[in-house]
């Protein structure tokens, strides 16, 4: 339950922080003239509801097993990361159509000032991604790996509405529109994002074969089992923050059927207690 935990507190800390930063870049563009910053502003709302779908996420994918879900509830997470990216894709959407609107609408210069709130919230946004991926990593969570490619998105906007704004006030009139050029560029940035949120989601939902390393580990810590020659196939599929494992194992023909059943139980509570993120380990024996 350590990593659950630290995946539901990762969780608490983005949508919080993601509420602060879409009160003041909303303020700062409406104030500021700066439709970048209020596009900015969007997406940090998106990322506020789609911390929340991760929340639940985590919670539901954490149900014990039961009758009508053997291996548990974690493909629930991949599912939950599906929406993230249609969130994400439709803030994208709305951020392209207003930036095309204004770019072909004459306004007003956006505030200096814009700058100084911008700056901070850049550096932050970076900070936000890094510590939420290293929880991602840790946890094994796709859908928290999503909401820190939330953070980084948000960081990149960020960055570019820092450059439109500056090339706005740099030029002077006649040079508006680099503010909405901007927030249509950090548009298809979120766009390009999407897709590489989205594309280990659907790896994971299809079992398709993607932890040679875990394999390595589970090859090597199996050989330290007494009675386990070798192993032979090795089949991995991901389910939440767990994986799990069909092992062929090879073992001495000549044994009976009762030590060849125990080898296989040793053999799965080492894994299990070598490997702590394995979830179900199947051991099928093979006679040397």
């Amino acid at each position: 339950m350590e990593n659950e935990q630290k995946a539901i507190k990762a969780t608490y800390f983005s949508i919080i922080g993601n509420a602060c930063l879409a009160i003041i870049k909303g303020l700062g563009g409406f104030f500021g003239n700066s439709y970048a910053l209020i596009a900015d502003a969007i997406e940090s709302t998106a990322d506020i509801l789609a911390s929340f779908l991760v929340l639940f996420g985590l919670k539901y994918t954490n149900r014990p097993a039961d009758k009508n879900h053997p291996y548990g509830h974690g493909r629930a997470e991949p599912l939950i990361t599906f929406i993230i990216v249609g969130f994400l894709i439709t803030s994208a959407t709305v951020i392209a159509y207003e930036s095309f609107h204004n770019i072909f609408t004459p306004h007003a210069l956006p505030k200096f000032w814009t700058l100084f709130i911008l700056a901070p919230i850049i550096i932050w946004k970076e900070i936000s991604f890094q510590l939420v991926m290293k929880t991602a990593k840790v946890t094994n969570s796709s859908s928290l790996k999503a909401d820190a490619w939330h953070h980084r998105s948000d960081a990149i906007t960020s960055i570019t509405a820092f450059i439109g704004i500056s090339i706005a006030l740099y030029f002077g009139p006649g040079y508006e529109s680099a503010d909405d050029w901007a927030a249509l560029f950090a548009s298809a940035f979120i766009l390009y994002n999407c897709y590489h949120i989205f594309r280990p989601a659907l790896g994971e939902i299809m079992d398709e074969h993607l932890y040679d390393d875990l394999i390595d580990e589970i090859r090597t810590v199996s050989k330290t089992v007494h009675g386990v020659i070798d192993t032979e196939k090795c089949f991995i599929r991901k389910s939440g923050m767990k994986y799990h494992v069909d092992l062929h194992a090879i073992v001495d023909g000549n044994i009976n059927v009762r030590e060849g059943h125990d080898i296989a139980h040793l053999l799965k509570d080492t894994l299990r207690e070598k490997i702590p993120n394995l979830g179900h380990v199947l051991i099928h024996v093979e006679p040397d």
